[in-house]
C-alpha cells in the first residue's frame, strides 16, 4: 500500500482515538537504518532499551526514511529512529498523523558521487544537464541533491531522475546506468566512492550553507497512548549519547550491528554530532528553534504551497523534559 493510501486509512483510524487508551504497549517497534552508525544501538543491542521500558523492544531495519513514513502508516512502526527531515516533512505535508520529538544526529550533507570516468566536477557541473542521475526521492540525500544542483547552477529539469535507494544507486552508478547517484549509508556511500567522486567537497557545502539532521519521530496515536513509553526511549537514548566515548570496543559493537566494518563506521561518526536533550530544547525546538526552519526550508524545496505552519505544529519537544 502506497503513502497516499496509507495516509487515508491513518486519518480514518485516527477519528476513533478521542482520548489517551487506559493500557500501554506490551512492545515497541522501532525502524532504524543499516549503514547508519549511532550510539544508541549499544542500548539497542545490550537490551536497555527493553529494560528501561518494560516491554519488549523489536527493531526493523528500512532503506529509506520514505519506508519507515509507509510503515509507521500502516501501524507496524511506533517510532522512527534517524528518520530524515526530509521525509518526515513530505509526509506531514500529505497529513500524515506524525510527530517530530527529537533530534537524532547532525551531519554533513549527503553526497552525489559522479562518475569519475565522466571528468564532471563543481567547475562543469552543468554538463550534468540532460543525464540519468539515480536519487532516492524525498530523503535527505534528495534534499542535498536540490540543493548542490541549485548551488552548482544545474537545473535538475533536464535530468532523467531515477527513484533509488542508496545501494541501488550505488550499483547503477559502478554500473554505468546513471551518471551521478545521491547517496546516505557508510557502506553505500564506499560503494560509491571507489567508482565516482561528490560533486562538492565538504568545505563547499559548508560555504554554501548545506546541511542535514534526522528526527526521532512517532506516530501520534502511539505518542498519546504511551507517553511514559516515549519518554523512556528518549531517555535511553540520551544516555547512551553521553556515554559514548568513541572507543575500540564501542566502535566495534555498532559496526556489528550497522553492518558496516571498523573504517567505515569510525570515518562515518567522526562526522556526527548527537545533540544533548538540553541543546535540542534550546536550540532545535520552539517557535524559532532550527527545527521548525529547516522544516519550512524543506517544505518549500518540496512543495510549492507549503509555509511550514502545518509541519510546525508537529514538532513537539515535550518528551526531551
Amino acid at each position: 500500500m502506497k503513502l497516499k493510501s496509507l495516509l487515508t486509512a491513518a486519518a480514518s483510524a485516527a477519528v476513533l482515538v478521542t482520548s489517551a487508551a487506559s493500557y500501554a504497549a506490551d512492545q515497541v517497534n522501532v525502524a532504524f537504518f543499516l549503514e547508519w552508525a549511532t550510539p544508541n544501538q549499544i542500548a539497542k543491542v545490550d537490551k536497555v532499551y527493553d529494560e528501561a521500558m518494560g516491554v519488549d523492544v523489536n527493531w526493523t531495519n528500512f532503506s529509506t526514511g520514505v519506508a519507515m513514513t509507509e510503515a509507521m502508516l500502516a501501524g507496524d512502526i511506533d517510532i522512527s529512529y534517524s528518520q530524515g527531515l526530509a521525509p518526515f516533512v513530505t509526509a506531514i505535508q500529505q497529513g500524515a498523523p506524525l510527530k517530530m520529538i527529537g533530534i537524532a544526529v547532525v551531519y554533513e550533507a549527503n553526497d552525489c558521487f559522479v562518475a569519475n570516468d565522466l571528468g564532471i566536477d563543481s567547475s562543469n557541473a552543468s554538463e550534468l544537464e540532460g543525464k540519468t542521475v539515480a536519487v532516492p526521492l524525498n530523503t535527505m540525500a534528495d534534499f542535498a541533491f536540490r540543493k548542490q544542483m541549485d548551488a552548482l547552477g544545474v537545473d535538475i529539469s533536464t535530468m532523467t531522475i531515477v527513484d533509488q535507494a542508496p545501494a541501488d544507486g550505488a550499483v547503477s552508478l559502478a554500473d554505468g546506468s546513471v551518471a551521478m547517484a545521491c547517496i546516505f549509508g557508510g557502506a553505500s556511500a564506499k560503494a560509491a566512492g571507489e567508482v565516482g567522486s561528490p560533486i562538492m567537497s565538504t568545505q563547499q557545502k559548508k560555504d554554501a550553507g548545506i546541511g542535514s539532521f534526522d528526527v526521532v519521530s512517532v506516530t501520534e496515536k502511539f505518542a498519546t497512548e504511551n507517553p511514559e513509553l516515549v519518554r523512556a526511549f528518549m531517555e535511553v537514548t540520551a544516555e547512551a549519547n553521553a556515554a559514548w566515548t568513541a572507543s575500540a570496543d564501542q566502535i566495534a559493537k555498532v559496526a556489528a550491528d550497522a553492518g558496516l566494518d571498523v573504517p567505515t563506521t569510525t570515518n562515518q561518526m567522526a562526522g556526527f554530532v548527537f545533540p544533548t536533550p538540553a541543546e535540542q530544547t534550546a536550540n532545535y525546538f520552539g517557535a524559532d528553534g532550527i527545527a521548525a526552519a529547516a522544516a519550512a526550508s524543506l517544505g518549500l524545496v518540496f512543495s510549492d504551497t507549503s509555509d511550514g505552519s502545518a509541519i510546525a505544529k508537529t514538532i513537539d519537544g515535550s518528551f526531551l523534559e
